[in-house]
């Protein structure tokens, strides 16, 4: 990222308030030198919550937004109010090309309609998805798209998808060929859906891109590490990362419940406490924060809503790499080669 690029984060979008995404815009800021920030709400607030930040005061500055997007609002209702909102003006900068990205930790649904009316898409790309990263058990976290955009595709979507991810990856995963899979009921050639099976035939024939097809992952191995980039429909997609979310809550729960279950337990979990932090850290959904709306022309990250200050921070960390490493330019790069060799 360049000492010139800034980004625009949506100072009043998510859950947890202005503070927390202060304090996460501040731990980024000490994180990487030279970033710089466009922080848009309401510009006595934010003055305000900067006086806890003094590092972050000379890095930024305050773009007013007199009104906010609320959780619950439609995202037809968001579009009205685009040029006043916080959420609206942050995507507006990026479109103007006053800043290089925007993160925000506010409502998907408007952020995704308001990006992709203001941005539009990428040449040759059909739809967005939203892509995010899921911890494994091998050496990287994966990659996996659409995680709701789009409830229904065709194999060109799914081929586009699985372009976009593979680009994403090699990007924030630091990889040359990420092994690209997709999301299928088995893992035999026989098996799903036609356009599933079309888009596997359509991938295996793309041997000059620089990603390695490995066909079909199901469901029980998302997190194990074989691959790193799971491409699906969305509504396949938000099932998944809803369960392993879900499983993961579960297990931290298990586990809280049963170190406390007696003095026995309570002296086990001393002994056992460096693995119990190790495994902590790993299903921490705010180490693997900011998910990215792939295929617009232009980068927009979406924290999550309950994100902490180091979820902000990770998320802004993401958008600065995407920035830094020009993610559009290659998906646009990769794609015109893909369609090249398929005519």
């Amino acid at each position: 990222m360049t000492s010139s690029a800034r980004i625009a984060v949506d100072a009043m979008g998510g859950d947890e308030g202005l503070a927390v995404m202060l304090a996460g815009v501040a731990r980024a800021r000490r994180r990487f030198d030279g970033m710089r920030f466009l922080l848009v709400g309401d510009e006595a607030a934010i003055r305000e919550g900067l006086k806890a930040h003094p590092n972050l005061t000379a890095a930024s500055e305050i773009v007013h937004a007199p009104e906010t997007v609320s959780a619950d609002e439609k995202p037809s209702q968001a579009i009205r109010r685009a040029k006043t909102t916080s959420m609206g003006i942050a995507i507006d900068l990026v479109k103007q090309g006053q800043a290089a990205a925007a993160v925000s930790s506010g409502n998907t649904g408007a952020l995704m309609a308001m990006s992709k009316l203001a941005l539009r898409m990428l040449p040759g790309i059909d739809r967005p998805a939203l892509a995010a990263r899921m911890p494994t058990l091998g050496a990287n976290d994966v990659v996996m798209l659409d995680l709701g955009a789009n409830t229904e595709v065709d194999s060109r979507n799914l081929v586009q998808f699985a372009v976009m991810g593979a680009a994403y990856a090699r990007t924030v995963l630091d990889l040359q060929s990420p092994r690209v899979a997709l999301l299928n009921i088995g893992t035999e050639e026989l098996k799903g859906t036609d356009i599933i099976r079309d888009a596997a035939s359509k991938l295996r024939a793309a041997t000059h891109l620089p990603l390695a097809f490995t066909g079909f992952v199901e469901g029980n191995a998302l997190s194990r590490g074989d691959v790193d980039v799971i491409v699906c429909d969305g509504f396949s997609g938000n099932i998944a990362l809803k369960t392993v979310e879900g499983t993961a809550r579960f297990v931290a729960d298990l586990l809280r419940r049963a170190f406390s279950s007696s003095t026995r337990s309570k002296i086990g979990f001393l002994i056992s406490r460096p693995a119990t932090e190790l495994l902590r850290h790993h299903l921490d959904p705010n180490n693997h924060n900011g998910a990215v709306f792939l295929g617009l022309n232009g980068i927009i990250v979406k924290s999550h809503g309950s994100a902490n200050e180091l979820g902000v921070d990770t998320a802004i960390g993401v958008a600065a790499k995407l920035v830094r490493d020009d993610l559009t330019r290659r998906i646009g790069e990769d794609l015109r080669n893909f369609e090249a060799k398929a005519a």
